[in-house]
């Protein structure tokens, strides 16, 4: 029979919910939030129904707790004064659904039943989805502890770092590679957080073991907790033998957990606990395995704000934002730009064997004011496409695509920084300051024609 946890202060209420679902039901009772806390601590249940107002601690703690538990129970908020900012403040925390006082006990049988049912067939589809899983691994004879393994270095040998912005994230890299401490990475995409996650390992007294990179967004919800820790034979239908997890397998190494903000809430509570205890149990075990590894993670997103706004545990995000190095977007640290063209350019003409390309000074000056909205990663394709279509060629501005020729650029050529969003007047006047009034290398600074530049002074009501 399934379990049902009631927590109300309301003696007539929390009786008489107990009555009309004891004969459906194993139901259990609670008069206060702190109550429900320690039930919840201490056994599994399939639902929680909770009223909102009570003394003391409120629902919205029952309900932070029931969703922080390994077994996640179905959560329904009862309320007398429902409205709908409480209902999405429950529903943004955690609870299934909300249900007004006075209450409608056919429409809550109804409604408990269908999450169950709902919960019942997600397990079921989870269980599937973990069998086909499995056996296309076997199919492909790949194991979770034979992934093969990265080296500490870029493809052609080290992070390219001319800038005072770069040299700064690699000095931090440096440092915090030398403590067991979490890393917590953030930047745009494409920004090359990866690499400094190398950096970090090579630097560290574990160099010599593995690193072992998990691109969570890649990995589906529902697999991503055993590929992690493992699972025990028989812990659901497919699992025909005991496999390890990424964190058995990365042991005395560095674990990278990439696009870390994609991970669910369950597998939030069990990372956190694992941050706490550094033990983990494998799915289908109570046996605890501990490990010695360093949790390195990154992420495009604001974990902060995830955190605030309850889609991110704020108890996780604290544990791994011990040392956070924030990598900055291109375009912040443009004086790079050359040095990384011409190490892709050489790196991919000689993996096909190709006479390098060689960017002409006028092209380097519209490269290195594009915006590079894609960052590092956009530099490295545009590079690879140059180095085989235009083999051993002279890269002139007639040779770019039409795309750097936008006005939305990011310029940094003789101390000018431009953005989309800052005022065009604004632009041109730099570009006319820095090069000392000369309109010809100031239509050059901008990427433009001197006659469109002359159509623009003459559109800003310049002489």
């Amino acid at each position: 029979m399934q379990s049902i946890l009631i927590v109300d202060d309301e003696k007539n209420t929390r009786e008489g919910l107990c009555r009309a679902l004891g004969d459906d039901f194993d139901v259990f009772a609670a008069s206060n939030a702190d109550d429900a806390i320690k039930m919840l601590d201490a056994e599994n249940f399939d639902a929680v129904i909770t009223d909102l107002r009570m003394s003391g601690k409120t629902g919205m703690s029952v309900i932070d707790k029931s969703i922080s538990v390994e077994h996640k129970p179905i959560c329904i908020m009862l309320t007398a004064y429902g409205n709908v900012e409480m209902a999405v403040e429950a529903m943004k925390r955690g609870a299934d659904d909300f249900i007004s006082k006075p209450v409608d006990i056919d429409k809550l049988e109804n409604t408990l039943k269908t999450l169950l049912e709902k919960r019942e067939q997600a397990q079921k589809e989870r269980q599937q989805k973990n069998s086909e899983h499995i056996n296309s691994l076997r199919a492909k004879k790949v194991e979770t502890a034979d992934v093969k393994l990265s080296t500490s270095k870029s493809e052609f040998g080290a992070i390219i770092a001319n800038s005072k912005a770069m040299k700064q994230v690699i000095a931090t890299a440096q440092t915090a590679a030398k403590s067991k401490a979490t890393v917590l990475i953030t930047g745009e995409t494409g920004t090359g957080k990866e690499l400094v996650a190398h950096l970090i390992h090579a630097s560290s007294p574990r160099k010599d073991e593995k690193f072992l990179p998990v691109h969570c967004a890649a990995i589906p919800d529902n697999l991503l907790e055993s590929e992690l820790f493992g699972y025990e034979r028989g812990a659901f239908t497919g699992a025909v033998q005991r496999r390890i997890g990424r964190f058995e397998a990365a042991n005395k190494g560095t674990i990278f957990l990439d696009e870390i903000g994609e991970i669910d809430a369950s597998t939030q509570v069990k990372l956190l606990r694992f941050l706490e205890s550094k033990t983990f149990e494998r799915i289908g075990s109570n046996t605890p395995i501990s490990v010695d590894v360093r949790i390195v993670c990154a992420t495009n997103k604001n974990l902060a704000e995830m955190a605030e706004n309850g889609t991110f545990r704020e108890d996780l995000f604290y544990r791994l934002n011990v040392v956070e190095i924030q990598v900055p977007p291109l375009r912040e640290h443009a004086e790079d730009i050359p040095a990384l063209l011409e190490a892709y350019l050489n790196f991919f003409a000689k993996e096909n064997e190709l006479e390098p390309a060689k960017i002409s000074n006028e092209a380097l000056q519209i490269l290195s004011s594009y915006a590079w909205k894609g960052n590092v990663r956009e530099l490295r394709n545009f590079c690879e496409n140059i180095a085989v279509m235009h083999a051993g060629e002279e890269i002139s501005p007639d040779k770019l695509d039409s795309k750097f020729f936008s006005t939305e650029k990011s310029e940094k050529n003789s101390q000018i920084e431009f953005s989309a969003k800052q005022n065009e007047i604004k632009l041109i006047e730099q570009a006319l300051q820095s090069s000392n009034g000369n309109k010809t290398k100031a239509a050059e600074l901008l990427g433009i024609s001197r006659r469109t530049l002359h159509r623009k002074l003459n559109e800003m009501g310049y002489k």
